[in-house]
């Protein structure tokens, strides 16, 4: 099962209502579990069964500690205004297209719908990222040549 897989049916299960739903397919085990009203953080466990036949063990669900949320949160209030633009891919995230080249943005630099702001590479294959917006680049929140995630932010941009 592909990542991207993993994540739609993370979201479909969250916007579906359902408790928690239990999926094998082959090895590997998924159990996702949600909250009714929001009260608590989504666990969800991603466990691959072992090759033998071995007892096996279940993970710990991860929650985030209540301070960390509060702490967040003027952060939000704060960028609530900007745009995130966010990676539609995993890959390794570049600022320039070759070495000697500029950078395609930098903070304060006003982009158009359609305007290249960096390039990620995923297998070897470089995708330029066009923005979907038009405005000014406040915030570049990911460093030149590391990796990112599917819907990692990248840049804020401040539509006015």
């Amino acid at each position: 099962m592909e990542l991207k897989e993993i994540q739609n049916l993370i979201k479909f299960v969250a916007a579906s209502g359902v408790a928690e739903v239990k999926l094998e397919i082959d090895n590997v085990k998924i159990t996702i579990k949600t909250t009714l009203g929001d009260s608590s953080p989504e666990i969800t466990y991603l466990q691959q069964a072992p090759m033998a036949q071995q007892p096996m063990q279940q993970a710990a669900p991860i929650q985030a500690a209540p301070q960390a949320q509060l702490a967040a949160a003027p952060e939000v209030d704060e960028n609530a205004k900007f745009i995130t633009i966010k990676s539609p891919i995993i890959g390794t995230f570049y600022r320039k297209p070759s070495p000697d080249k500029a950078m395609f943005v930098e903070v304060g630099t006003s982009i158009g719908k359609g305007d290249v702001l960096c390039v990620i590479e995923a297998m070897k294959l470089f995708n330029e990222i066009e923005s979907e917006v038009s405005g000014k680049i406040v915030k570049i929140l990911v460093d030149d040549m590391s990796p990112v995630e599917y819907d990692q932010p990248l840049f804020l941009v401040d539509p006015s």
